[in-house]
């Protein structure tokens, strides 16, 4: 990451309850109100590269104390204790972590070439433009620090330009991007997929996708729809990046518990912050079939039940499921129920194979079901819910209807035989038979 340091005094602030005071010998004439601190600080200093400053104490005698308030500065206190340090002389320390809040607090306070040669916001774009806009790691942080300061950051134009450039070093070839050890070094990335060693092997073409995963959803949001816009980047690969976020800020669903009434509500406000988080993420999924794998469709489901998301969600990943359903094998379907006591979510696999059912019978009908390709597709979906009917089976929650609501969803021509089928009701008999005798023995 890279910093610039102004000024080379040394920094002699001090706070006396909730007043922030300059060891000076010189008398305060300058009292500032920030959110509930005071500053008692110098004309002399702030005034000569302080535009608003200077308007502000215009027209008042010069050994009067002027007292302002200052609450609305971008950044707050922060923000403008780094301005006051700067126009003292104070050494002060810029990274992208402070940038933002230093750069729209400078434009609030006016401290441009207008007020002064060579003033604040001068020295700060030209940090911006030739360090933080050039580094990889360093847009990303001053993009996230955005969020705080998202009007002010809109209006001068900050996100804007860091988005440009992480799209841009994203369509780069990944030829170019330096591990950080390497003479043709442009930037580091993070990349910890298992196995994988940059300092060994070439650049993956998903190199980025972890790094971007980090932002507010709404800015990887206009990451992504920047890089679609471009049509440079395969569907996949956009897919990459929203299963990696997806990873990195939604639950497991496999290891939560369903939504209950009773859940603290900062709990509740947590699942409604995921809630948005994937539903974006499903609005992003590229149209492409293939763009993401019918497991991630599958667990996205999953956890769009848990978390209770819109209808519209859930249809749309019914819907997108069912168009690659013939990709999937049996433990894309196995994911948990988070409603009733049955272990695994039939539910929505019967949702999903009508969704497909549809789209199977106008094209049979369209074509015809002696046709070697529908038939050939029909039964690879057979094999598969008989399969996940045998498992299912073994659940002693599984109610009855919903077990022979799906067998029977099938048209006669998904099975050659009926023999996998036979295997499946003959465990849900066992296991029914099992579990009565308990419910007999318990009784007597």
């Amino acid at each position: 990451m890279k910093f610039m340091k102004l000024g080379t005094r040394q920094d002699t602030f001090y706070t006396e309850e909730a007043t922030r005071s300059l060891a000076s010998e010189i008398s305060s004439d300058l009292e500032i109100r920030i959110n509930g601190i005071t500053y008692l600080l110098h004309k002399f200093a702030l005034l000569p590269r302080c535009g608003l400053l200077q308007r502000l104490c215009s027209g008042t005698p010069e050994p009067t104390t002027v007292t302002m308030e200052l609450h609305d500065i971008p950044g707050g206190e922060e923000a403008f204790e780094l301005c006051a340090k700067y126009c003292y002389g104070i050494t002060i320390s810029l990274s992208a972590h402070n940038f933002v809040q230093a750069y729209c607090a400078a434009k609030f306070l006016r401290m441009t070439e207008s007020v002064d040669q060579g003033n604040f916001v001068l020295k700060l774009e030209a940090f911006f433009n030739s360090c933080i806009l050039e580094g990889w790691k360093d847009s990303i942080m001053a993009l996230q620090t955005t969020v705080k300061l998202n009007e002010w950051s809109e209006n001068l134009g900050i996100i804007r330009r860091c988005i440009d450039s992480i799209v841009d070093k994203i369509l780069m070839p990944p030829a170019k991007v330096g591990s950080g050890r390497t003479l043709q070094v442009r930037w580091s990335y993070t990349y910890t997929r298992p196995g994988f060693n940059k300092h060994e092997q070439s650049v993956p073409k998903d190199w980025w996708t972890e790094d971007i995963s980090d932002l507010d959803i709404d800015l990887f949001r206009c990451i992504i729809t920047a890089l679609k816009s471009t049509y440079m980047l395969p569907p996949q690969l956009i897919g990459e990046a929203l299963h990696v976020y997806a990873s990195r800020w939604l639950p497991d669903a496999t290891k939560t518990r369903p939504l209950e009434s009773s859940e603290p509500r900062e709990v509740v406000s947590d699942k409604e912050s995921q809630r948005r988080v994937l539903e974006t993420i499903v609005s992003m999924i590229p149209v492409d079939r293939g763009s993401v794998s019918i497991g991630f469709l599958l667990r996205l489901l999953n956890t769009a039940n848990y978390l209770a998301t819109s209808p519209a969600t859930k249809a749309e990943l019914i819907r997108r499921s069912s168009v690659q359903l013939e990709d999937a094998n049996l433990s894309d379907l196995l994911f948990p129920s988070h409603l009733g006591q049955q272990v695994y979510d039939i539910d929505s696999v019967v949702a999903v194979l009508e969704s497909f059912l549809v789209v199977w019978r106008r094209v049979s009908q369209e074509a015809s079901v002696e046709e070697s390709q529908v038939v050939a597709s029909i039964r690879r979906i057979g094999k598969l819910v008989d399969s996940y009917l045998q498992v299912v089976a073994k659940d002693p929650d599984m109610p009855l209807s919903k077990f022979v609501s799906l067998a029977e969803a099938l048209p006669d021509v998904a099975r050659r035989n009926h023999d996998e089928l036979y295997k499946a009701i003959n465990n849900y008999l066992k296991v029914w038979l099992i579990s009565h005798k308990k419910k007999v023995r318990l009784k007597v």
